[in-house]
């Protein structure tokens, strides 16, 4: 089959190949997906689970990219709640290969059905979602009533994350780039701040702060959050923490009950994917290379043709 590899950790996104390995195998309670939609996050090439397995081994060259949608082909020993052809979408495990490629093993547990009248590149956006939810949710404990600020609004887990925060009945303000000004508000943030125009210290304190960009931002923003309150980030653990409050830093994991939960909202048109582009796996390495330009929106993988 043919797949997006890494083998040197220095090398960063400029390692991404494409090349072409053996099929995989089904272990006990695993399932082979053929893979028609896939999502990266470019910040697992620095986790160490891209690099080593559970049991502390290299395993490069590694297959990275972990959200996928597609269509189950094998089922292992002892493989219970799917079927042969069944639609599914699922985050495989950090510490096996990935999904950029043409077919994955993940366990069975770790997916989810496809509902009807879902495409494979909708389930790969809302899988985007169970970052979001877990963020609001499962770490910060979001509810009515309670302020949350949002950086990257317009993003692919960003844009989810406002969505959801609305829904529970949260004042939003959501950061991003200038053009991105009309997509969040669009999507219900009550303010909007550029962050590189506008001051992110006059947005005011917030009970929940979700950050997806890390660095200098995530510095700045451990200062905005109010007494008792949490900021929440995919991208690094933080080196501060607020003062009477709480920073944290967690990796999704795969829920299939959250999974489900997203996909009916999707469906019911509760939520609204933000898909951005759409490229063939071939396009890997340009897409989310480091020359690669500015991507509003979640980016899908499209590995099988004709959806």
């Amino acid at each position: 089959m043919q797949a997006i590899v890494v083998r040197d950790r220095d090398a960063g996104l400029a390692g991404l190949s494409l090349t072409d390995l053996p099929d995989p195998h089904a272990s006990q309670n695993d399932v082979i997906v053929r893979v028609h939609a896939a999502g990266f996050t470019p910040g697992e090439l620095a986790w160490t689970g891209t690099w080593i397995d559970r049991a502390g081994w290299d395993r490069t060259p590694s297959v990275p990219g972990h959200e996928v949608s597609g269509v189950v082909t094998e089922l292992g020993y002892g493989t219970t709640g799917v079927t042969i052809g069944q639609r599914v979408f699922g985050l495989g495990d950090w510490n096996r290969d990935g999904t950029l490629a043409e077919y994955v093993a993940m366990e069975a547990r770790n997916l989810a059905p496809l509902p009807a009248g879902l495409d494979h590149a909708a389930a790969g956006a809302v899988i985007s979602g169970l970052t979001a939810w877990q963020a609001l949710f499962d770490h910060a404990h979001l509810r009515a009533g309670q302020t949350s600020l949002i950086h990257g609004a317009a993003g692919g887990v960003g844009s989810i994350a406002v969505q959801l925060a609305r829904q529970v009945g949260s004042r939003v303000i959501g950061t991003g780039r200038a053009a991105d000004r009309d997509r969040a508000l669009s999507l219900g943030v009550d303010e909007f701040v550029d962050l590189e125009t506008d001051r992110l210290e006059d947005a005011g304190e917030a009970d929940v702060v979700f950050d997806v960009i890390g660095g200098d931002i995530l510095k700045r923003s451990t200062a905005l959050v109010r007494a008792g309150g949490t900021l929440v980030t995919t991208i690094e653990p933080p080196t501060t923490q607020p003062e009477n409050g709480r920073a944290i830093f967690f990796v999704v994991e795969a829920d299939r009950s959250q999974l489900t939960e997203l996909a009916e909202r999707l469906r019911d048109g509760r939520l609204t994917p933000n898909v951005g582009a759409v490229r063939p796996l071939a396009d890997v390495p340009a897409a989310f290379g480091p020359n690669a330009p500015h991507a509003s929106g979640k980016t899908i993988i499209q590995v099988t043709e004709g959806w």
